[in-house]
């Protein structure tokens, strides 16, 4: 499934340490927005990881679940593309 999470944090270290926690699940796609297309038990993962994260009282993070049909309408308006698994071939 494919889940969009933005952030907005103050204080550097901790808007740091989430970035990079986040880089383990998809790419950043703007400053403090990352995609990643997970498997229901990365998922699980990630909401777990995010509740853990110490917000100051005017921090932010947010967790979008889109659906299928919610991919395909996806418009972007200069550079990038919408986060998907690559096809994996073993030869």
């Amino acid at each position: 499934m494919l889940v969009l999470v933005s952030y907005d944090i103050k204080d550097d270290k901790t808007r740091t340490r989430l970035a990079l926690k986040l880089l383990d699940f998809g790419p950043r796609v703007q400053y403090s927005v990352f995609e990643a297309d997970v498997s229901d038990k990365e998922f699980i993962k990630l909401k777990q990881m995010l509740g853990k994260v110490k917000l100051a009282e005017n921090d932010s993070v947010r967790l979008y679940q889109l659906c299928q049909t919610c991919f395909g309408k996806i418009k972007i308006w200069g550079k990038g593309e919408a986060t998907k698994d690559k096809d994996i071939y073993i030869v």
